[in-house]
């Protein structure tokens, strides 16, 4: 199971950083994924890291802007959002995958409950 925190109020231009801790042993074999669900909207991909952390891939709204890290040994994935928009404003998610590819929401398991991000204008 996955834990996301790190959410809150924040004006349009300022950063937040979010963290998806995780417990169990199988944490650092899997891809983990930053998702986000804004209301009246489906789950959307944001970010995701390879297992090692060597690799990562953003969507295109927010590459530039986002960065996704992760430390194996504290069980702990980030997303530091820099610039934040009011279409940021969402409710962010953190699942793992067995896969890098991986971009839809089928494909990830141990969803966490999600933290609230809301950008001010």
């Amino acid at each position: 199971q996955l834990q996301a925190s790190g959410g809150g109020l924040v004006q349009a231009g300022g950063s937040l950083t979010l963290s998806c801790a995780a417990s169990g042993r199988t944490f650092r074999t899997y891809a983990v994924g930053w998702f986000r669900q804004a209301p009246g909207k489906e789950r959307e991909f944001v970010a995701i890291i390879s297992w090692t952390g060597s690799s990562t891939n953003y969507a295109d709204s927010v590459k530039g802007r986002f960065t996704i890290s992760r430390d194996n040994a504290q069980k702990t994935v980030y997303l530091q959002m820099n610039s934040l928009k009011p279409e940021d404003t969402a409710v962010y998610y953190c699942a793992l995958t067995p896969s890098f590819n991986n971009r839809y929401v089928s494909q990830y398991h141990d969803w966490g409950q999600g933290t609230q991000v809301t950008v001010s204008s």
